[in-house]
């Protein structure tokens, strides 16, 4: 979880600084060149968000109507409780938390309030899904962005991506290399995780930036984490766990969650329904009993 910019001593010690980096991209050009590069591939800012400590986006699934009140998806890490312990599971808790909207050239063009978190947790996946006090359609005609839409399918290995930062206005552009079978850091350990290629040397504050797939144009996955040191398995520093319990430390390398299993969750007026057909997100822990 080194792609969070939270207070406090934990935070300090999983980012390791304090303050802003200068904002290069991996190959060293600027972050306008970065942008550029990746404008060139349809992929801007509209549609993402800056939270105090993270990045995000307004999301949508295929199914979710425009009056339905508008979804944020970031990083369960980044919620504002702090880190949900593991097997721990968030559903329905009032928020206010407010995230900057930016348009495609990262501009600031609304302050978006969060009714409540619908869900979070940072067990097998590590997301945030808040819901909003604005419909999609709302914020449509009021600021001219549309949600970024989720894929409804698994990511596809070799495909070219674009992690998308609210938080510094800054991309990265690289491919997806493969993924984990299970990716374990710390206490807490996430399942089929996407593994980037070097190219993407995502940074403090880049956590729950979407990753967008070049191909559809839609979220593919939420940018999460990163092995710094290659230390093994310990906070900041991934390691992959295979089918027989192999480990392997990628040092340099950074991860996401892939999200199309949240789309079978999201039903009527954008209710995170875990009965729902095809949902398998994990449940608390009294509705597992």
């Amino acid at each position: 979880m080194n792609k969070a910019l939270a207070g406090g001593l934990l935070a300090l010690t999983l980012v390791g600084f304090g303050s802003a980096p200068s904002v290069a991209a991996p190959d060293g050009t600027s972050s306008t060149r970065a942008a550029g590069d990746a404008a060139k591939k349809g992929v801007d800012f509209a549609g993402t968000v800056a939270l105090s400590n993270c990045s995000g986006s307004v999301v949508r699934t295929p199914q979710s109507k425009a009056d339905d009140p508008a979804l944020v998806l970031s990083n369960g890490h980044c919620l504002e409780s702090g880190f949900p312990a593991a097997g721990e599971v968030i559903v329905d808790q009032p928020s206010t938390r407010t995230f900057k909207l930016l348009d495609a050239k990262g501009a600031e063009k609304a302050t978006l309030t969060a009714s409540k978190i619908s869900y979070a947790t940072m067990t097998d996946t590590d997301i945030s899904i808040y819901q909003l006090t604005t419909s999609y359609a709302d914020i449509q005609k009021k600021y001219g962005i549309k949600a970024l839409e989720i894929e409804d399918d698994h990511p596809v290995k070799g495909r070219a991506i674009t992690v998308v930062s609210g938080y510094w206005k800054q991309t990265y552009t690289c491919k997806i290399d493969g993924f984990a079978y299970r990716l374990k850091e710390g206490e807490w350990t996430w399942k089929d995780s996407v593994r980037y290629t070097p190219e993407c040397q995502t940074i403090g504050g880049t956590s729950g930036s979407p990753v967008i797939d070049h191909k559809t144009g839609k979220v593919t996955a939420v940018n999460n984490t990163g092995n710094e040191d290659g230390e093994r398995c310990t906070l900041n520093n991934p390691c992959e766990v295979d089918r027989k319990g192999n480990v392997t430390v990628r040092k340099g390398i950074n991860y996401a969650q892939q999200t199309y299993g949240i789309v079978p969750c999201v039903g009527h007026d954008s209710k995170i329904d875990l009965g729902r057909k095809g949902c398998k997100l994990p449940r608390p822990a009294a509705a597992r009993r």
